[in-house]
């Protein structure tokens, strides 16, 4: 299934979080508080949409995908 994740409500709550943190690496961003909020709810969102992130390697390149999307997309 493809799913433009970058549309969704909680990528972009994750963007605007990610932007508003002053944090410059997404990664550590990801790993702490607000972000990892967002992007469990984004995960949840993509398992709505019929992705299976239950196989820890799904869900590493679908993190790597989110990682370098915020910081192409989302840096000031």
């Amino acid at each position: 299934m493809d799913w433009e994740f970058t549309e969704d409500a909680a990528f972009l709550a994750l963007c605007d979080s990610f932007r508003e943190s002053g944090e410059t690496s997404a990664i550590e961003f990801l790993a702490n508080g607000e972000g990892a909020f967002h992007f469990q709810e984004l995960t949840q969102n993509a398992a709505g949409e019929g992705l299976d992130l239950s196989d820890s390697e799904y869900l590493e390149e679908f993190q790597q995908e989110v990682i370098d999307t915020l910081e192409t997309l989302c840096k000031d």
